[in-house]
């Protein structure tokens, strides 16, 4: 295989060469050119959330992985006297009940299966039953099946009741058009490597101001610091510890790419596009999907194993990636399933590619797939 695979991965993802050519120059933490860039990163992000500082907005940039910044917002503004309600319906939301309990928050858990959306109604009637709630954290896009939570609703019953909402937008942001002011949303935390296609090594949080500051002394980690982290920003636009000054470099150009692309609407119509095609091409391969459509987002789907039990996913996996097509394998707890990612630098083209891959594999070696007959001879199936 000459050609760079192509990953149909939530994360991790497939990025341009231009992005990648803009991590050649090393820098220093301290270089200007440097500087500006990340002071170019923090105000464009907020701009792609349709907020500004001048709203009344921040940007903090944590060095790590997006759970990296998810711990540090929970773990930062959720005081001693708060409480925090976490809207649970896959593995990303219970990461968040894991952080709480690791940084002995005081939480409440609000379950639902993980092919449903969390509920508005279910939600305020919680907030009712439980007044000293005072932060309410939500995952957008559940990675673990591909649906969409209904935030912008869940926004407006936090507003009702005076909660701070928390929202984890990472494999969303940037591939959904976002207004965080009108989704009432307090905390929006994505981060590098997802739909604004940059590489991994950093992530962020978009911050109302006013609810930041709250969290001013009662951090319970001194790397995750988040009032910490954005003061430091401010005062002199260096990090606290070294930055990730190449993932932050190659950020900044996957961000003009963006706004090349004609910026969150265009790219969330060609991530559409590529959900499309790849719906329509694996169920005439005979695939269904795990989810109802009406719930099903577009960043990464789910696909049930083939009823056959001599379905072997390791060994589908492995030839797919010897072709060149990375896939990501489930993580439900209720199906067998694998998942196939509809975002990053891939194209319509790229996804009708990996049908015939796909294709090619279940005919290949159907015997020990699907339990078919071998399609080698001429007039046999």
């Amino acid at each position: 295989m000459s050609r760079q695979p192509l990953l149909f991965t939530p994360g991790p993802l497939s990025t341009s060469l231009t992005v990648k050519q803009s991590m050649l120059k090393d820098m220093g933490s301290r270089d200007l050119e440097f500087m500006n860039a990340v002071k170019d990163i923090r105000n464009g992000l907020l701009q792609l959330a349709q907020v500004s500082k001048e709203d009344g907005y921040e940007c903090v940039i944590v060095q790590g992985s997006g759970t990296f910044a998810v711990e540090s917002v929970v773990s930062s503004v959720v005081g001693d006297k708060d409480k925090l309600l976490i809207l649970a319906n896959g593995a990303y939301g219970e990461r968040i009940v894991k952080m709480a309990g690791i940084h002995r928050l005081n939480h409440e858990v609000l379950r639902f299966d993980e092919d449903t959306t969390v509920t508005p109604g279910a939600t305020e009637a919680f907030l009712k039953s439980h007044p000293d709630i005072t932060h309410v954290a939500c995952i957008h896009s559940e990675t673990t099946t591909g649906l969409f939570n209904p935030i912008a609703t869940i926004g407006m019953v936090c507003k009702k009741y005076g909660k701070a909402f928390i929202v984890d937008a990472m494999s969303s942001f940037g591939g959904v058009t976002m207004d965080m002011k009108a989704m009432q949303i307090d905390f929006l935390v994505s981060s590098s490597n997802k739909c604004i296609e940059g590489v991994p090594g950093f992530a962020f949080a978009l911050c109302k101001r006013a609810e930041l500051e709250k969290a001013k002394g009662q951090a319970r980690s001194l790397s995750l610091d988040m009032y910490d982290q954005w003061a430091g920003l401010e005062a002199s636009g260096q990090f606290r510890f070294t930055p990730p000054t190449l993932s932050l470099m190659a950020f900044r150009q996957a961000m003009k790419e963006l706004e090349e692309e004609g910026g969150i609407p265009a790219r969330e119509q060609r991530y559409k596009t590529n959900k499309q095609t790849l719906d329509e091409g694996m169920k005439a391969l005979g695939f269904k999907q795990y989810l109802r459509p009406e719930i099903q987002g577009h960043i990464i789907s789910s696909f049930l194993y083939p009823s056959d039990p001599a379905f072997n996913f390791e060994l589908f996996y492995e030839k797919l990636n010897k072709r060149g097509f990375v896939i990501y394998p489930g993580k439900l707890s209720k199906a067998n399933a694998f998942r196939i990612g509809n975002i990053g630098q891939i194209f319509p083209e790229d996804v009708k590619a990996l049908l015939v891959a796909i294709e090619e594999v279940l005919k290949e070696d159907a015997a020990n797939l699907l339990g078919l007959p071998r399609c080698d001879d001429a007039g046999q199936t």
